[in-house]
């Protein structure tokens, strides 16, 4: 039953992490179209942090730990090949979260490092990185 209890909330830790992923990004589309110091600009800056603190950053940590539990209490092999693959798909999530911290805290600086076909085009691993890690974990192949 435990299982069950720890997988439900990997799930709804994962959905919230990935909205967040998905959204934050094409807030940054749209904050590169402000001035530095516009109203505007403040707006974007607000909620960018809200969006990372209050979501991302809690549901990342919760769906990387309820992950990891589940696994343990599901008694999968750490070894096997599907589960390596998948956590491959989850460290390049990772990764990503933290490219769009960095991107979040230029933002916070008041730069402008990237702009916005940057953004667009980045808007799109996320969705690369989910199929990957669903493939694994449903279809499982190489088990």
């Amino acid at each position: 039953m435990a299982y069950l209890w720890l997988k439900a909330l990997h799930v709804v830790a994962v959905i919230a992490w990935m909205a967040g992923l998905f959204y934050l990004p094409r807030l940054f589309v749209y904050h590169t179209r402000q001035a530095v110091g516009s109203e505007g600009d403040v707006l974007f800056k607000m909620m960018e942090r809200r969006l990372m603190k209050a979501i991302m950053r809690p549901a990342g940590i919760v769906a990387i730990l309820a992950g990891v539990a589940t696994v343990w209490a599901a008694g999968f092999s750490w070894a096997s090949m599907w589960l390596s693959l998948k956590l491959l798909g989850v460290a390049g999530m990772v990764g990503y979260h933290l490219i769009l911290e960095r991107h979040l805290a230029e933002f916070a600086r008041g730069e402008r490092v990237k702009g916005e076909r940057y953004f667009r085009i980045i808007n799109e691993i996320p969705t690369v990185l989910l199929i990957w890690i669903v493939i694994f974990v449903v279809v499982k192949p190489f088990s």
